[in-house]
């Protein structure tokens, strides 16, 4: 049976969202979800701070955190864990989707809180982020009579991962989502799911606002990332078509950056009026900046606001030390530290390396987001395959006809002003107009776009809405292994099968027709891919024998493909493809009698240079 509802998961470094949309009327909401607030309350948010607070002995009273579903949680999560770990910061697991894409750890071992002292029980970044899918699940599966009846984990679900996520990100984002009681989940890149939100937003005037040859940037800065990507405009059978044609690195900067920029400014004014500041306070001021910040965005006519921390020792009033976070603050180290106006030729700066080094998060060295912006525009038409179509400056600069911004730090407008004034500098030196009103394409909800652009896909993937689409830029071919007598010192003569047509759109799949092949099972087997940016005549199950100097292989794939009691047994397979909506190759070897399937996985996305 068809699900009731697609449901949104924007599984957010510092907030997460959820949207759901009705089968019947395709009407998109955003569901509150509920929370501890404080000890004994809990609350409806729409938003779940992606926290995790891990109690103590004598943290809360007896039955404080008890929850209506669980009586005696080990964790807290959400605007509790947030406001107790500005507190204990010892004990607060921040920044788990940032941990989850970073493969200089183990993401499946237990290290956050990273560097807790050694009582504090830590959890993986996998098992974190299972953390906050299974509280949505919970509460979705808690909640309203109509929900209860209505698993979550039954309905039509999309989870949103940055777009510069790696395969081994996306695979780990997927079983944190097992782990949490989602048997089955589509990944679709936050960029994208901010541009549908717009679109929703738009109904069908979007289509008066962009038009065929428009390049779209989507800014999209959030807690511990950014991430830019271009979306260009386009016709086919004449209506207006939407492809995503560049994505850009995977920048750990954002507002979390930001926030202990805004501590360490206030550590420095402590400390300069006789005041120690420790790790531990400076932990406990990182947080209080993040509220500070907030609500001075959210209050312009605010000037200050106050900021109590913990002290230690007896000549402490109060046990207390008070300072205030200024307006002028914001301006000169967020605006001009972060967003400085810098020429188009400007690239992010890579600091001198020390020879040793804390691990840790892989930072941006240099904090500028308007220079890897400058980055990210002057190497698209250098590394995309979209490149001859892009709108270019005199410089060679790809240059954006609209933007879009995304992320929670972009809600305040001084930043996104800021952005704009920038981009407007690069585009009248390279020989353009500056961008206009009309061409800032407002989100009307930068806090559960994601979430509501996620469901929206989910019914634009039912034919009820537009889709991006983003198609293959090349032909991809698996080898195969022909079936001939063995020669001296030759190798068997490998056949290209291709398996992804030329334009063979993302979150599409194919059968190859009428063949079966031999897979290699219970042993290592080496798995041989090829492309060609050539052939675009070739279909799906095309078998190449003479494939000839216009189709390149790639770097080889080494696994073992388990069969239980089988070790190196050859047994017959059909092959089934897949391109999925991140941009991944997926190959299923399903076993003739259907009881088996192995899948063998390869990233075709073009990437830019680093």
């Amino acid at each position: 049976m068809a699900a009731k509802y697609i449901v949104g998961i924007d599984l957010g470094t510092t907030n997460s969202a959820l949207a759901r949309c009705a089968e019947e009327d395709g009407r998109i909401e955003v569901r509150s979800i509920a929370q501890l607030v404080n000890p004994n309350e809990l609350a409806e948010r729409t938003l779940l701070p992606s926290f995790i607070y891990i109690p103590g002995e004598f943290d809360f009273p007896k039955g404080g955190i008890a929850l209506p579903w669980e009586p005696e949680p080990k964790l807290v999560i959400g605007e509790l864990a947030r406001k107790r770990g500005a507190e204990s910061p010892n004990r607060l697991v921040v920044s788990a989707k940032s941990w989850l894409s970073y493969a200089g750890v183990d993401r499946t071992a237990p290290i956050l809180p990273w560097q807790a002292p050694e009582e504090v029980p830590k959890l993986s970044p996998v098992e974190s982020s299972s953390q906050f899918l299974r509280h949505l699940r919970t509460v979705w599966d808690n909640g309203e009579e109509e929900q209860r009846e209505l698993a979550l984990a039954e309905q039509d679900v999309l989870l949103t991962v940055p777009a510069s996520f790696d395969e081994e990100a996306r695979e780990l984002t997927r079983r944190a989502a097992e782990q949490a009681g989602y048997p089955h989940v589509t990944l679709l890149e936050e960029p994208q799911a901010a541009f549908y939100a717009w679109i929703e937003s738009q109904g069908d005037t979007w289509r008066h606002r962009i038009k065929v040859g428009d390049l779209v940037l989507v800014c999209d800065v959030g807690g511990g990332t950014t991430d830019f990507s271009l979306i260009m405009v386009s016709e086919e059978n004449g209506e207006l078509t939407l492809k995503r044609v560049a994505v850009g690195d995977h920048i750990l900067l954002g507002g979390d950056n930001m926030d202990l920029a805004l501590a360490r400014v206030l550590q420095q004014r402590l400390e300069a009026s006789g005041n120690r500041i420790d790790t531990w306070q400076l932990h406990g001021l990182w947080h209080q900046c993040r509220m500070a910040k907030e609500k001075l965005f959210d209050s312009p006519k605010t000037q200050n606001h106050p900021i109590t921390l913990l002290g230690k020792g007896t000549k402490l009033v109060g046990g207390t030390i008070k300072t205030e976070l200024a307006r002028e603050d914001l301006d000169q180290v967020l605006v001009e530290g972060f967003f400085p106006e810098v020429a188009s030729s400007e690239l992010p700066a890579r600091q001198r390396r020390v020879g040793f080094q804390e691990l840790g998060l892989p930072y941006a060295a240099d904090p500028a987001i308007t220079k890897h912006l400058a980055r990210f525009l002057s190497e698209q038409l250098r590394n995309s395959p979209e490149a001859s179509v892009m709108r270019r400056g005199r410089s060679g600069l790809a240059c954006p006809t609209h933007i879009l911004f995304n992320g929670g730090v972009m809600k305040a407008a001084v930043l996104r002003e800021r952005v704009v004034e920038v981009l407007n500098s690069w585009l009248r030196e390279e020989g353009f107009d500056a961008l206009g009103a009309e061409q800032i394409l407002e989100a009307p909800d930068l806090e559960h776009a994601v979430a509501r652009g996620a469901a929206y896909y989910g019914k634009a993937r039912r034919g009820r809405g537009v889709r991006i689409r983003s198609g293959a830029s090349r032909t991809y071919y698996i080898g195969i292994e022909s079936s001939m007598p063995a020669v001296p010192g030759m190798e068997a003569p490998l056949k290209a099968l291709c398996v992804v047509p030329f334009g063979m759109e993302e979150g599409t799949e194919a059968t190859i027709p009428g063949r079966e092949f031999g897979l290699v099972v219970g042993e290592p087997a080496e798995f041989r891919f090829l492309n060609s940016s050539v052939r675009k005549q070739d279909q799906v199950g095309s078998l190449l024998e003479d494939w000839g100097t216009d189709i390149e292989e790639l770097s080889p794939l080494e696994v073992t493909l388990k069969m239980d009691g089988q070790q190196g047994k050859v047994v017959p397979v059909r092959l089934e493809t897949r391109v999925t909506e991140l941009g991944t190759l997926e190959v299923w070897c399903v076993s003739r009698d259907g009881t088996h399937r192995w899948k063998l996985e390869l990233n075709i996305r073009e990437k830019t240079a680093r």
